[in-house]
């Protein structure tokens, strides 16, 4: 499939860049529409969709940069160019958190309550973006006999794609299901944490694209340290 949807102008519009816009349009409608049924102003969500975006996209593209060192060499016009492929999404999670925090301090409301709100948005706008990878040929395992497996480059291998962006929309029926009996603010936040991460963990198994850290895989690592903190952290909240 071609990777380009259409050209305008001369500028060549991806189905990436479309599916990641549709993610983002339908997560921040849904992000409003639980707002209003919890009686918070709708416009912090708009304000904060405003921030989060770019410090997401940024996060994304320098913690990719980091693991890639070797290939950006320093090259800033190289590093800027997201059109030619490499985000994270853990990076994305970790610039839209930092930005979270910011703007929760400055407009005086939890962080954690516009953490819950926010997070089924995200895994379901993450469910389809992975599709994009679809499109790319990008973001696949390694060879398989499966009957679902699909054809790259001729090898028949894991669409690992599918895999995530399955386990990404069951976390979100989760999320929507636990939202309204959650027994405390961030518990959403810590539940969308621990189960993304515990179906990236086996997931990235899979893949062979992974960012390494020596011979380990960076998402795995980082997948373990979350699933262990925010289970530790919601476990004694429930307790409490």
């Amino acid at each position: 499939m071609n990777p380009v949807a259409f050209e305008m102008f001369g500028i060549s519009v991806r189905w990436y860049g479309i599916l990641i816009s549709l993610g983002m349009v339908i997560g921040t409608i849904l992000a409003l529409r639980e707002a209003k049924r919890l009686g918070l102003d709708e416009n912090i969500i708009l304000d904060f969709i405003i921030v989060m975006i770019p410090s997401a996209i940024v996060g994304a593209r320098l913690y990719y940069v980091i693991f890639k060192w070797s290939e950006y060499g320093g090259d800033i016009i190289k590093i800027i160019n997201i059109r030619a492929g490499g985000l994270a999404i853990h990076g994305g999670v970790i610039g839209g958190v930092i930005a979270g925090i910011i703007f929760t301090r400055v407009k005086k409301i939890k962080f954690l309550q516009l953490a819950d709100i926010i997070s089924p948005s995200l895994i379901l706008g993450q469910a389809i973006g992975r599709w994009g990878n679809y499109i790319n040929q990008e973001a696949h395992g390694g060879p398989t006999d499966l009957p679902w497996g699909i054809i790259v480059n001729g090898v028949k291998v894991h669409p690992t794609f599918l895999y995530e962006s399955l386990w990404d929309f069951t976390v979100f029926i989760l999320l929507m299901k636990y939202r309204k009996n959650k027994k405390f603010d961030g518990a959403v936040f810590y539940l969308y944490l621990i189960l993304y991460s515990l179906g990236r963990f086996f997931i990235e198994g899979l893949r062979t694209d992974s960012l390494m850290l020596g011979p380990f895989r960076v998402a795995q690592l980082l997948s373990l340290l979350l699933i262990l903190t925010f289970s530790y952290l919601y476990f004694r909240k429930i307790k409490k």
